[in-house]
């Protein structure tokens, strides 16, 4: 079966989505910018333009869960491409911090293809509950039971983080998957305990990469929860983001991927 491609309707020019790129785990990261330059040369949208876009693509057929499956495997790309810029690639398992919700889902997507790809793979799961809250991201929980390369752990308060984050600088790098947007005031646990992990980690020169946004940081103004992931690489989707953007935005960000999921040019117009 060819390939799944998005055209540019400026351009004319056509790319792979990611799920369905044969040579998307061979990149490195100036290959993935290469790659996802026409996402990248979108006009910016904040989070409310972004939701809308993603509801309207599912009305027009592209189902939630073929959305993320192309998010989690941009996300898992960029995740072995920063590994390997950074010597770090298979010298640790890959900490992948999920969230309940979608956010969550697209680590755990990442999670699976990273371990396909031969990382061995940790996944905690950031929650109260004992699997995620969205029906596609609890199949990709689902899915993670036939894969042998990825360990996963429930967290839901601050103790069992605390001890499950003891080794986090022996990680490769850490994935931050747990908030896709910002929030009003300070985090609550167990995500406020959760990103004080990847706080740790990166003080300890381990790579964060993040998902959409750093934990919790609005993808409209920038604005920062209280506490913050400040990540190394952010990998976003279909547009940039008007509040990575911006200057605090910009800083938490680190390094901006924009990579395309499938969203039809119809659901922006609205």
């Amino acid at each position: 079966m060819p390939p799944t491609a998005v055209t540019s309707p400026r351009s004319g020019s056509s790319v792979p989505l990611p799920a369905d790129d044969p040579d998307l785990f061979g990149l490195d990261l100036g290959g993935l910018r290469r790659r996802w330059a026409e996402a990248a040369r979108r006009p910016a949208i904040g989070a409310e333009a972004m939701a809308g876009a993603d509801r309207r693509a599912q009305l027009r057929g592209v189902s939630g869960q073929k959305l993320m499956e192309q998010a989690g495997t941009a996300v898992a790309a960029a995740a072995k491409a920063l590994a390997e810029a950074t010597g770090r690639w298979r010298k640790g398992p890959i900490l992948v911090l999920c969230g309940p919700g979608n956010n969550g889902g697209d680590g755990l997507v990442a999670a699976r293809r990273l371990a396909r790809a031969g990382a061995e793979v940790g996944v905690i799961l950031v929650a109260t509950e004992s699997r995620p809250t969205t029906p596609d991201a609890a199949r990709n929980w689902d899915r993670l039971d036939n894969e042998p390369k990825v360990t996963r752990s429930l967290a839901g308060n601050p103790r069992d983080l605390a001890m499950l984050g003891e080794n986090v600088d022996k990680a490769s790098i850490v994935i931050d998957a747990l908030l896709g947007t910002g929030v009003r005031g300070a985090l609550r646990d167990p995500i406020r305990s959760a990103v004080a992990i990847a706080v740790k980690a990166r003080a300890a020169g381990v790579p964060v990469l993040a998902v959409d946004t750093p934990t919790a940081v609005d993808l409209s103004s920038g604005d920062p929860s209280d506490p913050v992931v400040r990540a190394d690489l952010t990998v976003t989707f279909h547009r940039p983001k008007t509040g990575l953007l911006t200057r605090r935005g910009a800083t938490l960000a680190g390094k901006v991927l924009v990579a395309p999921i499938g969203i039809p040019p119809a659901a922006d117009r609205g």
